[in-house]
C-alpha cells in the first residue's frame, strides 16, 4: 500500500470527520478520492468484478453510517478505510461461502494496526510536520489544523480570527505552500 503524503491524508481525515457531520459533498469527494483503491481491496479478496461492486456500495454505506468511530491517531485515515473495505468482503465471502469456516480452513487475516514500520514512519512524519507547522506565525499554524484536522469551514476560522473570509483562504493556501517547501527539505 502506498504512504500518501501528509496532505493527502488531512485531506481524507478532513473529509472522513465532514461525513460524520453528514455532508454530502465531502462523501462524494470521500468516494472519489478513495474508491479506486477500496475497489482494489474488495476485488482482491472477492475474486468478482460484479460482487466487488455491489460490495464497494456496501462499504460506503458503512463509511457514511461510521465515519464518526474513526479518530485521528496519526496513523493513514485509508488504513480505516481498507480495513472497513476488507473486512466487509471476507463477511460476504464468508455469507457466501455458507458461514464460517473451520478452523483449519480459515483465511489468514493480517492484523490491521499498523506494525512497528508503519508507526515509526508515522511518528517520524508527524514530528516533521509539526516542526513545519511550528516555523509558521500561530494564527496560521492554528487555522491549518483547523481546517485540516478538526474539518473547520474557512467562514469558522475566519471568524475565530477575526479576519475576512478571502484574507482566511489566503493564509490557509499560503501556509500549505510554506509547509510543503518546508516538507520538500
Amino acid at each position: 500500500m502506498d504512504i500518501p503524503d501528509a496532505e493527502g491524508r488531512d485531506r481524507i481525515e478532513s473529509l472522513i470527520a465532514r461525513v460524520a457531520l453528514r455532508d454530502r459533498g465531502a462523501f462524494s469527494a470521500l468516494y472519489d478520492a478513495t474508491s479506486a483503491k477500496l475497489f482494489g481491496v474488495v476485488l482482491r479478496v472477492l475474486q468478482d468484478r460484479a460482487a466487488a461492486e455491489d460490495a464497494l456500495q456496501e462499504v460506503y454505506l458503512k463509511v457514511w453510517a461510521r465515519a464518526d468511530r474513526y479518530q485521528v491517531t496519526g496513523h493513514s485515515p485509508m488504513t480505516w478505510l481498507i480495513t472497513v473495505a476488507r473486512n466487509h468482503a471476507i463477511d460476504r465471502l464468508r455469507a457466501a461461502r455458507g458461514g464460517t469456516q473451520p478452523l483449519d480452513e480459515a483465511m489468514p487475516v493480517a492484523d490491521p494496526t499498523p506494525g512497528p514500520e508503519a508507526r515509526a514512519v508515522a511518528a517520524s512524519e508527524a514530528a516533521r510536520i509539526g516542526a513545519c507547522l511550528g516555523e509558521l506565525p500561530e494564527a496560521r499554524a492554528a487555522a491549518v489544523r483547523g481546517a485540516y484536522l478538526e474539518g473547520a469551514t474557512y467562514q469558522e476560522l475566519a471568524d475565530r480570527a477575526g479576519v475576512p473570509l478571502n484574507t482566511m483562504r489566503t493564509w490557509l493556501r499560503r501556509s500549505l505552500i510554506a509547509l510543503k517547501e518546508c516538507l520538500s527539505r
